[in-house]
């Protein structure tokens, strides 16, 4: 499926979702991911494997971490080549004064926020899409 490439409509139906739940990021300077620890992403850097996993995991696993975050998706089908919803969603977010960490995934934009901002951010992104509409 095509994802939508539209800003208007993208901006509209993003529907924001706040996962349940605390994230984080660490990083496994020589990789590989650890035992027991299930990340919802991963990036390979040159300095290691940067891990965003739910903050329970990374406590047990015992990896050091300095951010913690709330996983927002918003659930239109974006397409990857679109243009102008992560600027439309930062400006929205920046405006707020709400910090934010993008990752595209094959059909959704991720939005890692800080937690205790996360249920806040939700409501600057609806009011985003409605005035969108």
């Amino acid at each position: 499926m095509t994802g939508e490439r539209d800003l208007r409509t993208l901006l509209k139906s993003m529907r924001p979702e706040l996962n349940p739940g605390r994230y984080v990021f660490t990083t496994v300077p020589d990789g590989p991911v650890p035992e027991g620890v299930s990340p919802v992403v991963t990036v390979t850097e040159r300095e290691g494997l940067t891990l965003v996993l739910p903050e329970t995991e990374a406590d047990t696993a015992g990896l050091a971490y300095a951010y913690v975050a709330g996983w927002i998706t918003l659930r239109v089908r974006s397409a990857l080549d679109a243009v102008g919803l992560t600027a439309a969603v930062a400006l929205a977010l920046t405006d707020a004064g709400i910090s934010c960490n993008v990752v595209a995934g094959y059909h959704h934009d991720h939005l890692f926020v800080p937690h205790q901002r996360a249920a806040e951010a939700v409501s600057v992104l609806e009011r985003l899409a409605a005035e969108s509409a």
